[in-house]
Protein backbone atom coordinates (compact mmCIF):
# COMPACT_ATOMS: atom_id res chain seq x y z
CA UNK A 1 0.00 0.00 0.00
CA UNK A 2 1.30 3.23 -1.27
CA UNK A 3 1.84 6.11 1.16
CA UNK A 4 -1.34 8.25 -0.26
CA UNK A 5 -3.13 4.99 -0.16
CA UNK A 6 -2.18 4.49 3.51
CA UNK A 7 -3.08 8.08 4.85
CA UNK A 8 -6.38 7.99 2.96
CA UNK A 9 -7.30 5.09 5.14
CA UNK A 10 -5.78 6.55 8.09
CA UNK A 11 -8.33 9.64 7.53
CA UNK A 12 -11.70 7.36 7.04
CA UNK A 13 -10.57 5.40 10.18
CA UNK A 14 -10.20 8.85 12.26
CA UNK A 15 -13.42 9.98 10.03
CA UNK A 16 -12.06 13.39 9.41
CA UNK A 17 -13.03 13.18 5.96
CA UNK A 18 -16.79 13.42 8.09
CA UNK A 19 -16.85 16.06 10.29
CA UNK A 20 -20.08 16.22 11.80
CA UNK A 21 -18.36 13.88 14.85
CA UNK A 22 -16.52 16.46 15.59
CA UNK A 23 -18.70 19.43 15.27
CA UNK A 24 -21.00 17.92 17.70
CA UNK A 25 -18.53 17.43 20.12
CA UNK A 26 -17.01 21.15 19.99
CA UNK A 27 -20.24 22.62 20.40
CA UNK A 28 -21.07 21.92 23.81
CA UNK A 29 -17.25 22.30 24.16
CA UNK A 30 -17.01 25.74 23.57
CA UNK A 31 -20.28 26.44 25.02
CA UNK A 32 -18.25 25.62 28.40
CA UNK A 33 -15.57 27.67 27.04
CA UNK A 34 -17.24 30.91 26.13
CA UNK A 35 -18.76 30.61 29.71
CA UNK A 36 -16.22 30.11 31.78
CA UNK A 37 -14.56 32.26 30.51
CA UNK A 38 -16.90 35.38 30.86
CA UNK A 39 -17.50 35.76 27.39
CA UNK A 40 -13.57 36.62 26.61
CA UNK A 41 -11.64 33.05 26.77
CA UNK A 42 -8.09 33.12 26.21
CA UNK A 43 -6.91 32.04 23.04
CA UNK A 44 -4.71 29.47 24.03
CA UNK A 45 -7.71 27.84 26.00
CA UNK A 46 -9.75 28.16 22.78
CA UNK A 47 -6.80 26.55 20.42
CA UNK A 48 -5.78 23.70 23.27
CA UNK A 49 -9.75 22.64 23.74
CA UNK A 50 -10.33 23.02 19.46
CA UNK A 51 -7.26 20.94 18.80
CA UNK A 52 -7.69 18.11 21.35
CA UNK A 53 -11.49 18.05 20.71
CA UNK A 54 -10.27 17.49 16.70
CA UNK A 55 -7.54 14.50 18.03
CA UNK A 56 -9.85 12.89 20.79
CA UNK A 57 -13.07 12.28 18.09
CA UNK A 58 -10.48 10.90 15.93
CA UNK A 59 -9.33 8.47 18.62
CA UNK A 60 -12.53 7.64 19.42
CA UNK A 61 -13.40 6.95 15.62
CA UNK A 62 -10.40 4.58 15.98
CA UNK A 63 -11.45 2.67 18.51
CA UNK A 64 -14.83 2.02 17.90
CA UNK A 65 -13.61 0.64 14.25
CA UNK A 66 -11.75 -1.36 16.52
CA UNK A 67 -14.26 -2.21 18.62
CA UNK A 68 -16.84 -3.16 15.93
CA UNK A 69 -14.63 -5.03 13.35
CA UNK A 70 -16.59 -8.40 13.53
CA UNK A 71 -20.32 -6.21 13.76
CA UNK A 72 -19.62 -3.82 10.93
CA UNK A 73 -19.05 -6.54 8.32
CA UNK A 74 -22.10 -7.55 8.47
CA UNK A 75 -23.90 -3.58 7.86
CA UNK A 76 -23.52 -2.44 4.23
CA UNK A 77 -22.68 1.07 5.28
CA UNK A 78 -19.36 0.21 7.48
CA UNK A 79 -18.12 -3.15 5.78
CA UNK A 80 -15.63 -1.12 4.01
CA UNK A 81 -14.70 0.68 7.25
CA UNK A 82 -10.47 0.08 6.87
CA UNK A 83 -10.49 -2.44 9.82
CA UNK A 84 -13.19 -4.63 9.18
CA UNK A 85 -12.20 -4.67 5.70
CA UNK A 86 -8.96 -5.56 6.42
CA UNK A 87 -6.69 -2.61 4.86
CA UNK A 88 -6.00 -1.66 8.54
CA UNK A 89 -5.03 -4.08 11.19
CA UNK A 90 -6.72 -4.16 14.52
CA UNK A 91 -3.51 -3.70 16.33
CA UNK A 92 -2.40 -0.41 14.25
CA UNK A 93 -5.92 1.40 14.90
CA UNK A 94 -5.77 1.01 18.60
CA UNK A 95 -1.94 2.08 17.98
CA UNK A 96 -3.25 4.78 16.23
CA UNK A 97 -5.91 5.84 18.63
CA UNK A 98 -3.05 5.88 21.39
CA UNK A 99 -0.63 7.75 19.72
CA UNK A 100 -3.67 10.66 19.33
CA UNK A 101 -4.76 10.47 22.76
CA UNK A 102 -1.47 10.66 24.33
CA UNK A 103 -1.24 13.91 21.67
CA UNK A 104 -4.38 15.57 23.30
CA UNK A 105 -2.66 14.70 26.67
CA UNK A 106 0.48 16.51 25.51
CA UNK A 107 -1.73 19.77 24.73
CA UNK A 108 -3.14 19.61 28.48
CA UNK A 109 -0.17 19.65 29.97
CA UNK A 110 0.48 23.61 30.11
CA UNK A 111 -3.20 23.61 32.13
CA UNK A 112 -3.83 22.91 35.75
CA UNK A 113 -3.93 20.07 38.14
CA UNK A 114 -7.53 19.64 37.96
CA UNK A 115 -7.33 19.94 34.23
CA UNK A 116 -5.38 16.61 34.29
CA UNK A 117 -7.13 14.72 36.35
CA UNK A 118 -10.66 15.29 34.66
CA UNK A 119 -8.63 13.85 31.27
CA UNK A 120 -8.30 10.79 32.75
CA UNK A 121 -12.16 9.79 33.01
CA UNK A 122 -12.77 12.11 29.69
CA UNK A 123 -10.08 9.21 28.09
CA UNK A 124 -11.80 6.61 29.66
CA UNK A 125 -15.23 7.44 28.56
CA UNK A 126 -14.08 7.70 24.86
CA UNK A 127 -12.65 4.11 25.03
CA UNK A 128 -15.10 2.53 26.50
CA UNK A 129 -18.06 4.18 24.59
CA UNK A 130 -18.01 1.83 21.66
CA UNK A 131 -18.55 -0.98 23.64
CA UNK A 132 -21.23 -0.17 25.70
CA UNK A 133 -23.47 -1.05 23.14
CA UNK A 134 -23.64 -4.55 23.63
CA UNK A 135 -24.71 -4.51 27.42
CA UNK A 136 -26.31 -1.10 27.78
CA UNK A 137 -29.99 -0.20 26.51
CA UNK A 138 -28.83 3.64 26.06
CA UNK A 139 -25.59 4.00 24.75
CA UNK A 140 -26.87 7.23 23.20
CA UNK A 141 -26.63 8.51 27.41
CA UNK A 142 -23.04 7.32 27.68
CA UNK A 143 -22.07 9.18 24.18
CA UNK A 144 -23.16 11.85 26.03
CA UNK A 145 -20.97 12.47 29.00
CA UNK A 146 -18.28 11.40 26.67
CA UNK A 147 -18.81 14.03 23.87
CA UNK A 148 -19.74 16.51 27.00
CA UNK A 149 -17.04 16.12 29.34
CA UNK A 150 -15.32 18.85 27.52
CA UNK A 151 -17.26 21.09 29.54
CA UNK A 152 -16.43 20.24 33.00
CA UNK A 153 -12.85 20.25 31.71
CA UNK A 154 -13.29 23.83 30.60
CA UNK A 155 -14.66 25.55 33.65
CA UNK A 156 -11.44 23.53 35.19
CA UNK A 157 -8.74 25.14 33.05
CA UNK A 158 -10.08 28.92 32.99
CA UNK A 159 -11.90 28.49 37.27
CA UNK A 160 -9.77 26.01 39.05
CA UNK A 161 -12.35 24.83 39.87
CA UNK A 162 -16.00 22.92 38.33
CA UNK A 163 -19.15 24.46 39.57
CA UNK A 164 -22.79 22.94 39.20
CA UNK A 165 -23.22 24.77 36.48
CA UNK A 166 -20.76 23.02 34.47
CA UNK A 167 -22.55 19.51 35.27
CA UNK A 168 -25.40 21.43 34.43
CA UNK A 169 -24.86 22.29 31.06
CA UNK A 170 -22.90 18.43 30.66
CA UNK A 171 -26.35 16.70 31.64
CA UNK A 172 -27.92 19.24 28.74
CA UNK A 173 -25.76 18.07 26.80
CA UNK A 174 -26.41 14.60 27.26
CA UNK A 175 -29.81 14.69 26.55
CA UNK A 176 -29.27 16.63 23.02
CA UNK A 177 -26.73 14.02 22.70
CA UNK A 178 -30.09 11.25 22.75
CA UNK A 179 -31.84 13.32 20.48
CA UNK A 180 -29.30 13.43 17.86
CA UNK A 181 -27.99 9.97 18.34
CA UNK A 182 -31.25 8.43 18.03
CA UNK A 183 -31.88 9.63 15.04
CA UNK A 184 -29.23 8.30 14.15
CA UNK A 185 -29.82 4.91 15.39
CA UNK A 186 -33.19 4.80 13.34
CA UNK A 187 -31.37 4.45 10.53
CA UNK A 188 -29.47 1.49 11.63
CA UNK A 189 -33.02 0.11 13.56
CA UNK A 190 -32.69 -3.22 11.38
CA UNK A 191 -29.16 -3.71 11.24
CA UNK A 192 -28.89 -3.13 15.07
CA UNK A 193 -32.09 -6.00 16.00
CA UNK A 194 -30.50 -8.43 13.59
CA UNK A 195 -26.57 -8.28 15.39
CA UNK A 196 -28.39 -8.15 18.99
CA UNK A 197 -26.72 -4.25 18.92
CA UNK A 198 -29.02 -2.06 22.00
CA UNK A 199 -30.10 1.93 21.21
CA UNK A 200 -32.13 4.34 21.94
CA UNK A 201 -34.30 4.18 18.72
CA UNK A 202 -35.16 0.24 19.97
CA UNK A 203 -35.60 0.76 23.53
CA UNK A 204 -38.10 3.91 23.07
CA UNK A 205 -39.72 1.66 19.95
CA UNK A 206 -42.50 3.15 17.84
CA UNK A 207 -42.45 6.10 20.64
CA UNK A 208 -38.80 7.24 19.04
CA UNK A 209 -39.35 10.67 17.66
CA UNK A 210 -41.59 11.47 20.55
CA UNK A 211 -38.53 10.91 22.76
CA UNK A 212 -36.28 12.89 20.14
CA UNK A 213 -38.61 15.69 20.88
CA UNK A 214 -38.83 15.63 24.50
CA UNK A 215 -35.16 14.99 24.26
CA UNK A 216 -34.61 18.36 22.62
CA UNK A 217 -37.58 19.90 25.50
CA UNK A 218 -35.24 18.86 28.10
CA UNK A 219 -31.99 20.11 26.32
CA UNK A 220 -33.73 23.59 25.92
CA UNK A 221 -35.02 23.82 29.39
CA UNK A 222 -31.50 22.73 31.16
CA UNK A 223 -29.71 25.36 29.07
CA UNK A 224 -32.42 28.49 29.31
CA UNK A 225 -31.67 27.61 33.44
CA UNK A 226 -28.44 27.45 32.60
CA UNK A 227 -28.57 30.92 31.14
CA UNK A 228 -30.03 32.22 34.46
CA UNK A 229 -27.27 30.74 36.60
CA UNK A 230 -24.47 32.44 33.81
CA UNK A 231 -26.19 35.45 33.70
CA UNK A 232 -26.77 35.53 30.03
CA UNK A 233 -29.49 37.64 28.31
CA UNK A 234 -31.81 38.23 25.65
CA UNK A 235 -28.98 37.27 22.19
CA UNK A 236 -28.52 33.99 24.29
CA UNK A 237 -32.35 33.12 24.46
CA UNK A 238 -32.27 34.74 21.21
CA UNK A 239 -30.39 31.71 19.89
CA UNK A 240 -32.58 29.17 21.94
CA UNK A 241 -34.94 30.43 20.48
CA UNK A 242 -33.27 29.06 16.67
CA UNK A 243 -32.43 25.96 18.30
CA UNK A 244 -35.82 25.39 18.78
CA UNK A 245 -36.63 25.83 15.53
CA UNK A 246 -34.23 24.01 14.24
CA UNK A 247 -35.43 21.31 16.31
CA UNK A 248 -39.04 21.28 15.07
CA UNK A 249 -37.21 21.37 11.76
CA UNK A 250 -35.72 17.88 12.78
CA UNK A 251 -39.75 16.66 13.84
CA UNK A 252 -40.34 17.93 10.14
CA UNK A 253 -37.80 15.38 8.81
CA UNK A 254 -38.23 12.30 10.98
CA UNK A 255 -41.86 12.00 11.74
CA UNK A 256 -42.22 10.13 8.88
CA UNK A 257 -39.31 7.77 10.03
CA UNK A 258 -37.40 7.24 6.75
CA UNK A 259 -34.23 6.49 6.52
CA UNK A 260 -32.61 8.93 4.46
CA UNK A 261 -34.44 12.19 6.56
CA UNK A 262 -33.63 10.85 9.83
CA UNK A 263 -30.47 10.77 8.65
CA UNK A 264 -30.48 14.23 7.19
CA UNK A 265 -31.59 15.18 10.81
CA UNK A 266 -28.77 13.85 12.37
CA UNK A 267 -26.54 15.38 10.56
CA UNK A 268 -28.83 18.73 10.70
CA UNK A 269 -27.94 18.80 15.07
CA UNK A 270 -24.70 21.09 13.75
CA UNK A 271 -27.12 23.50 13.41
CA UNK A 272 -28.72 23.46 16.78
CA UNK A 273 -25.19 23.48 18.91
CA UNK A 274 -23.74 26.32 16.37
CA UNK A 275 -27.13 28.14 17.42
CA UNK A 276 -26.83 27.80 21.21
CA UNK A 277 -23.41 28.72 20.70
CA UNK A 278 -23.47 31.88 18.75
CA UNK A 279 -26.59 33.35 20.89
CA UNK A 280 -23.71 32.56 24.35
CA UNK A 281 -20.80 34.46 22.17
CA UNK A 282 -23.63 37.20 21.05
CA UNK A 283 -24.87 37.76 24.28
CA UNK A 284 -21.17 38.78 25.77
CA UNK A 285 -20.45 40.45 22.64
CA UNK A 286 -23.12 43.07 23.37
CA UNK A 287 -21.68 43.83 26.81
CA UNK A 288 -17.98 44.23 25.69
CA UNK A 289 -17.69 48.16 26.01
Amino acid sequence: MTFTERLSQYIQLTRLHRPIGILLLLWPTLWGVWIAGDGHPAWHIVLIFVLGTVLMRSAGCAINDYADRHIDKHVKRTRERPVTSGHIAPGEALGLAAALACAAFLLILPLNDLTLLLSVPAVLLAASYPFTKRFFVIPQAYLGIAFGFGIPMAFAAQLGSVPPLAWLLLVANVFWAIAYDTEYAMVDRDDDIRLGIHSSALLFGKYDVAAVMACYAVTLALLAVAGQIAGLGLAYYLGLLVAAGIALYHYALIKNKSREACFAAFLHNNWFGAAVFAGIALDYFARTP
